[in-house]
């Protein structure tokens, strides 16, 4: 089934704004007690945001029909992660505060109707899904995503992944049926993140967890610069784009700064 966890809407931030490296409680395996301090292994995760944009009723399900048509559009969503903070909290209820710091959004919506031209059907979901969360409509889309980063010590930014949101497992209609199943009343204005967007490949990796392979295969960059997390300096530029037959769709970009805890 889909699983997900709360954020804070008041660190939601639009593109260029700089984020600070989050503290907070660390326990690595060698230590016996946790410590409080800065992140150590900041992260960032490409996603797309879904943006609600009709109500729904408390105690009520929705249908797919219904799910899909409350779908007011899409941002490129970059899921600021401390995943230091993270190994410790989420045993056992989840990730808190290395979640809570920030999330990036681009500048601007993408309705669903601009995007209409590039609906396809996502993987073949196998077990088959419970009854509620069963799709007869394409709700997954053909689009083109890439991550840069500019290490401090870099000139220009290199793309260090490549990938397409059609490979979510889950579908953002999927996600938000589930999220009304159990009677939670939706509002407009609503966010919710995607996940992760990773492809089958190497390249198509979108976090530096899965990059990097937590940390143990170092991420090479130009002019000899290495990166297993992301250090203060560093920025990153998300980007997507859906093209076909003529027709483009931009969504612009994410951008953000790390800057020091302080």
């Amino acid at each position: 089934m889909p699983i997900g966890y709360n954020g804070r809407a008041s660190t939601v931030v639009v593109s260029g704004t700089k984020v600070r490296r989050p503290r907070g409680q660390l326990k690595p395996p060698t230590a016996d007690v946790p410590s409080f301090g800065p992140c150590k292994r900041l992260d960032f995760e490409l996603e797309m945001g879904v943006v609600v944009g009709q109500a729904s009723a408390i105690g009520e399900m929705l249908t797919e029909k219904q799910a899909g048509a409350m779908i007011f559009g899409f941002v490129i969503l970059n899921d600021w992660s401390a995943r230091d903070i993270q190994q410790w909290e989420y045993v056992p209820l989840g990730p808190f505060q290395a979640k809570a710091f920030a999330t990036s959004i681009s500048p601007w919506v993408v309705t669903t109707e601009a995007l209409e031209p590039f609906r396809l059907h996502g993987p073949v979901q196998d077990p088959q899904p419970l009854a509620y969360l069963r799709q007869a409509q394409p709700n997954n889309y053909d689009m083109q995503l890439d991550v840069a980063l500019r290490a401090g010590p870099m000139n220009a930014a290199a793309k260090i992944s490549g990938t397409n949101f059609k490979y979510m497992y889950w579908s953002s209609v999927q996600q938000l049926v589930h999220h009304a199943s159990s009677g939670c009343a939706m509002n407009v204005g609503d966010l919710l993140g995607s996940g992760t967007i990773s492809g089958p490949e190497k390249d198509q990796r979108g976090s530096l967890l899965e990059i990097s392979w937590n940390g143990t295969e170092p991420l090479e960059l130009p002019g000899g610069v290495k990166r297993t997390f992301l250090e203060d300096g560093d920025s990153l530029v998300m980007r997507g784009w859906c093209q076909g037959d003529g027709y483009r769709v931009g969504f612009g970009e994410v951008e953000g700064t790390i800057t020091p805890a302080g």
